[in-house]
């Protein structure tokens, strides 16, 4: 997988240069989104595979599925990347271009698994909270979990707070069978 990164970090910065001199992230995030799920499609994978279908094929399929989705240099990328025998980056290339942007938006996403439900304003003073310690606008998903047993899980980019009951459950039962 670490190869697929390496592959993709080229194409992701390139679209991302692209993106931010036209100031059109958000066109550029969907055009990635849609052709990174086409790809990821077990059906087109195996045409993407098959030595019998050619490039120009290909280009086209994507080009009938996305549709409007993909505007004129969104095209012409994914030609290239058709061309160059890509399409297995898709995923990485849209994910790297995601955190590209969010780093030069001043955003991050983050995630919640709790066991129990967690209030509007519960969610509200953690994202204040988060936004303080990060120093970043952060956009918090909520996730309800009840095989926790209680407590919860906070990820945010790198970072991950595991202060759920099975989580410290798992880390006695390791440290019990040393």
């Amino acid at each position: 997988m670490s190869e697929y990164q390496t592959i993709a970090r080229p194409y992701a910065h390139a679209v991302f240069e692209l993106a931010r001199a036209s100031g059109d992230f958000e066109n550029w995030s969907e055009a990635l989104t849609w052709i990174s799920t086409i790809a990821n499609d077990t059906q087109v994978q195996e045409l993407a595979q098959n030595p019998r279908v050619d490039k120009e094929s290909l280009i086209r399929l994507f080009e009938d599925i996305a549709g409007e989705k993909l505007f004129g240099e969104a095209r012409n990328f994914l030609r290239l990347v058709i061309q160059n025998g890509r399409i297995f980056a898709l995923s990485n290339i849209a994910a790297q271009f995601e955190t590209m942007r969010a780093e030069a938006e001043g955003t991050i996403e983050a995630e919640l698994i709790s066991a129990l439900d967690v209030t509007d304003e519960q969610q509200s003073q953690l994202a204040q909270s988060l936004s303080s310690r990060l120093g970043r606008q952060v956009s918090l998903q909520v996730v309800h979990d009840p095989s926790l047993i209680g407590g919860a899980i906070l990820r945010a980019g790198d970072m991950v707070i595991d202060a759920s009951v099975k989580g410290r459950l798992q880390k006695l039962a390791t440290s019990l069978a040393r």
